[in-house]
């Protein structure tokens, strides 16, 4: 299985939620926000893993997609 850009676009969007307070989001603004990541946030909406198309909160399953993705990253940053 090969990631394609929008799935690597979508990890790096879930690896910015702070999983420690649940109770904060993300704002992507339409203005400033790159191309690729209000794509990500809109895919990750219509999935059923954050709150709003344009950031919001994750919802249980975000947060546990995003647990996954930051665990992940941990690891293949560790040396």
């Amino acid at each position: 299985m090969t990631l394609t850009a929008d799935d690597v676009d979508d990890i790096n969007l879930l690896a910015q939620f702070n999983l420690a307070n649940t109770h904060e989001g993300l704002k992507i603004h339409q203005g400033s926000a790159a191309p690729e990541v209000l794509a990500a946030a809109e895919r990750l909406f219509q999935r059923g893993l954050i709150t709003m198309e344009d950031g919001g909160y994750l919802t249980s399953l975000g947060l546990e997609a995003a647990g996954h993705a930051q665990s992940l990253l941990t690891i293949l940053r560790t040396t």
